[in-house]
């Protein structure tokens, strides 16, 4: 069971919150009623998603976020809260926040954020471990950067296994341009693009041998690792 830490001042909404994200999330639920509570309880236990009110006595929720920041980078953190201006949410994201919600909110929505934040950082975690690959007749290596193939290796620069990763994990599926370009470069300007091509060729020209493997162009899109 997932756990979560939800810090709340105002006891009616923290007991119908926890309430209802037990009943229908799921979820475990440890409810703090101000931002020192949660903070300890944040320092004692192991959690997986943290909500935070912004507005609470002894330390504020944006306060509590950036100390929560600290301790791990990678949780994700919701903050809710009756402020609606553009700088509260703009500073909710600086400070690391994850998501915003806005006072009065359904219960409803603020679960369907849980599970889509929840569910991104699963797949974030899958990805982050996945080094091994098979492509058609093809196993890759990404930690040694090597691909095999009938016996036969070929040890490829660094940019190139970083593409070919990302081109694996999306396997059968559109790699857009501008992800490969930001994840890989941090960068999406023409003249990246230009280098990502030149990486793709030589990436085709490695997997030629198996007439079941391709990387083709989508047009207006990015490429797709084709595996039949």
């Amino acid at each position: 069971m997932q756990k979560i830490l939800l810090a709340e001042d105002d006891p009616n909404l923290g007991e119908l919150l926890k309430d209802y994200l037990e009943l229908k999330g799921k979820y475990e639920v440890v409810l703090c009623q101000d931002g020192e509570q949660a903070l300890d309880q944040f320092r004692k236990s192991d959690f997986d998603l943290c909500i935070f009110d912004v507005m609470m006595p002894r330390k504020d929720g944006f306060t509590l976020g950036k100390e929560i920041r600290k301790i791990n980078q990678t949780i994700p953190i919701i903050f809710a809260t009756a402020k609606g201006m553009m700088e509260d949410k703009t500073q909710a994201f600086e400070l690391g926040g994850d998501d915003y919600i806005t006072k009065p909110f359904r219960v409803e929505e603020l679960l369907l954020r849980i599970n889509a934040l929840l569910k991104r950082v699963s797949k974030d975690k899958e990805e982050e471990l996945a080094d091994k690959f098979e492509i058609g007749g093809y196993f890759f290596d990404y930690t040694s950067q090597i691909i095999s193939y009938k016996g036969q290796q070929q040890k490829l620069s660094t940019k190139e296994a970083e593409l070919l990763r990302l081109l694996c994990l999306k396997k059968n599926d559109v790699l857009t341009r501008e992800e490969a370009l930001i994840k890989i470069w941090h960068d999406d300007n023409y003249f990246t693009g230009r280098s990502m091509d030149v990486f793709l060729s030589k990436l085709r020209k490695y997997l030629k041998e198996d007439p079941n493997v391709e990387i083709v162009n989508v047009h207006g899109k990015g490429y797709k690792l084709l595996v039949s």
